[in-house]
C-alpha cells in the first residue's frame, strides 16, 4: 500500500511539472504524421539580376509575338488595317490570331548598341547625338519603357543595365569615345543574355535592339549565324542606323541587313548620298580615315545631321506603333526544338509587308 501511493505521488509531480499544451511550440501539438507535400509557389516573372549573376532568357515559347509593320509602294506606313486583313502561316499552316492591336506608344525594353569603333570617328559627334535622341524619344520617363546601353570596340560591354531612367544612358553616351575594333556580334549576345529582365518580357514590354555602327565585325568571338539563332529564339527585333558613308566600300552592309531582315527590323542608311545638293559636294576629298569630304559649305554639316535624325525618327516611329499579332501554335514532341517558319500576308495589294521570319520554340 505505502509502495503504491509513492508511485501515485510521483506521477502527480512528474505531470505537474509538464508544459502545458497552450504552451508547448507548435509542432508538439500536431500529432506525428507525414509532412505534406510543400507546393510550388506560383511561377514569377524574372526578377532583375544581382550584381554579378547572369539573367536566365531560357523559355519554352506558349504564344509567339510578331510585330508587323506594313508599307505602301511610296513607303509610307499603311497604319489602318484590322485583325481580319492579317493571316499568320506557322510552318505554312494558318494560325488562330488570339490577340491584335495597332496601337501607338507600346511598350518596348530597347538596347541601344554603339559602334565605338575607329570607323565611327569621321561623324562620331553626329551619331553620338543621334543615339541620345533616340533614347530621349524612346525612354520618356514612363514605367511602360526601359533601355540599356552596349557600346562595343574591341569587346562588347553593358554600360548601363536596363533602366527606366532615360538620362542614366544619355550621360553615359555623353562620355564615351570611339577607338579600337568592332565587336558587333559580341554586342548582340549581351543584349540577349547579359542584362537584368523587365516583368512580362518578351511579350509585353517587347524586346528591340538598335545597332548604330556600320555592320563591321572583327574582334567577335560569336558568328553572325550564333547571334541571329539567338536573337530569335529571345524573339528579339533588330534595327540598324548604318554609320557607313555613302560612296564607300561597306562590308558589312550584307550583315546589319541580314539581322534585321531574320528578326523583321530594318537598317536605315542617312548617309546613302543625303547631300548630293549641297554646294562644294565632293569637290575636295580629305584624308580623315577615307570617310569624308572636305566641301567649304556649312550646308553639309547641316544635311548630314538632318538625314540621320530622319532616322533616328523613322526608327523610333515604326518601333512604337507596329501592329502586334500574338498566337499559341501547335508544336509536337519532335519539333519542339526546330526553327518554324514564319509568313505574314495581308489582304491588300501593293503593300510590303515585313515580320519576323521564324523562331525557335524551346530556348536552351
Amino acid at each position: 500500500m505505502r509502495v503504491f501511493v509513492c508511485l501515485l505521488i510521483t506521477a502527480f509531480c512528474l505531470e505537474s511539472q509538464q508544459v502545458p499544451p497552450a504552451a508547448q511550440p507548435p509542432a508538439a501539438q500536431m500529432p506525428a504524421q507525414p509532412a505534406p507535400a510543400q507546393q510550388s509557389p506560383p511561377q514569377q516573372p524574372p526578377a532583375p539580376a544581382a550584381a554579378g549573376q547572369v539573367p536566365s532568357f531560357r523559355s519554352d515559347v506558349q504564344e509567339v509575338i510578331v510585330p508587323v509593320t506594313v508599307t505602301d509602294e511610296k513607303g509610307k506606313f499603311v497604319s489602318d488595317l484590322v485583325q481580319s486583313d492579317f493571316q499568320i502561316l506557322d510552318q505554312g499552316k494558318a494560325q488562330n490570331i488570339q490577340y491584335f492591336t495597332r496601337e501607338r506608344a507600346q511598350p518596348v525594353v530597347v538596347g541601344i548598341l554603339l559602334d565605338l569603333s575607329n570607323n565611327s570617328r569621321t561623324h562620331w559627334k553626329n551619331y553620338q547625338d543621334a543615339a541620345i535622341e533616340l533614347v530621349n524619344t524612346l525612354l520618356p520617363g514612363d514605367k511602360k519603357y526601359a533601355g540599356y546601353l552596349v557600346g562595343y570596340g574591341n569587346e562588347a560591354e553593358l554600360m548601363v543595365d536596363t533602366t527606366n531612367d532615360g538620362e542614366k544612358i544619355m550621360e553615359k553616351l555623353r562620355k564615351v569615345k570611339p577607338g579600337g575594333g568592332a565587336a558587333l556580334y559580341d554586342a548582340i549576345y549581351q543584349a540577349c543574355t547579359r542584362r537584368s529582365l523587365i516583368k512580362g518580357e518578351p511579350v509585353d514590354p517587347r524586346r528591340v535592339v538598335v545597332v548604330i555602327g556600320d555592320g563591321n565585325d572583327n574582334s567577335s568571338s560569336k558568328t553572325l549565324d550564333q547571334v541571329i539563332e539567338l536573337a530569335q529564339r529571345n524573339l528579339v527585333t533588330v534595327y540598324g542606323i548604318s554609320t557607313a558613308s555613302y560612296g564607300f566600300d561597306a562590308p558589312g552592309d550584307a550583315a546589319l541587313t541580314r539581322l534585321a531582315e531574320e528578326t523583321g527590323g530594318r537598317v536605315e542608311y542617312p548617309l546613302n548620298n543625303p547631300y548630293t545638293d549641297v554646294s562644294g559636294y565632293l569637290s575636295t576629298p580629305s584624308d580623315a580615315g577615307n570617310y569624308a569630304y572636305a566641301v567649304g559649305s556649312g550646308g553639309y554639316t547641316s544635311a548630314i545631321a538632318s538625314s540621320i535624325f530622319r532616322s533616328v525618327a523613322n526608327i523610333a516611329g515604326e518601333i512604337t506603333t507596329q501592329y502586334i499579332l500574338r498566337y499559341i501554335p501547335e508544336i509536337d514532341s519532335a519539333s519542339v526544338r526546330q526553327y518554324r517558319k514564319i509568313e505574314v500576308r495581308v489582304a491588300l495589294a501593293n503593300v510590303k509587308v515585313r515580320a519576323r521570319k521564324g523562331y525557335y520554340p524551346f530556348t536552351p
